[in-house]
């Protein structure tokens, strides 16, 4: 393997901000306090956001049945520059793709993150994939009402040639290096974490 192919193999494999999209997946009101570790969930999620925003990701989210289980957290919902109701677990039967393409142009990488980690998290994820998008899922920021089934989740994802991170792995690849003009700021909000 040349110098060159070993550079692009590289590359290939790191996330990017100016290609990279943040999707939060069904934070959503009345499905909360059944999730395991529901208020941490949803303060990584938090967490993750606000470095999105420092660092010019865009961050979209969505909501199943919004009738029925309500709207996204608003710590969660404010965070988003667009939310997508939706009936499918997969988003993407519902319209994600083309949101996606008027709301972040350009950008094939997303990051997802949400609930419940092993019905819509899982079929939405599975959808980008066969859409052809690059998808890593943070574990530390999804949840599931029982954690063998978040656990399953991952393992699924993961065998499905998805990559599992967590949020300090997002963000140290956003920045790409400590004299990034953000830095001092992100390395804030990660300091902060519970």
């Amino acid at each position: 393997m040349t110098t060159v192919e070993r550079s692009a193999q590289h590359e290939a494999t790191l996330m990017n901000a100016e290609r990279s999209v943040l999707l939060l997946v069904d934070y959503q009101q009345r499905l909360l306090p059944a999730i395991h570790e529901g208020e941490r969930v949803v303060a990584e999620a938090a967490r993750l956001a606000d470095a999105a925003h420092e660092l010019g990701v865009p961050v979209l989210g969505t909501e199943q049945n919004p009738a029925g289980l309500g709207p996204n957290t608003e710590a969660l919902r404010r965070r988003c520059s667009s939310t997508l109701a939706k009936m499918h677990f997969d988003a993407c039967e519902d319209g994600l793709l083309q949101l996606l393409q008027t709301a972040a142009p350009g950008r094939s990488d997303i990051v997802v993150a949400g609930c419940e980690a092993h019905v819509c998290l899982l079929q939405t994820t599975l959808g980008l994939l066969r859409a052809g998008h690059r998808v890593w899922v943070v574990a530390g920021a999804c949840g599931s009402r029982s954690p063998h089934d978040h656990a399953l989740a991952m393992q699924r994802l993961q065998q499905a040639a998805c990559v599992i991170v967590s949020t300090e792995m997002v963000v140290f690849e956003w920045l790409q290096h400590c004299r990034h003009e953000r830095f001092k700021p992100v390395l804030a909000l990660l300091k902060g974490k519970p």
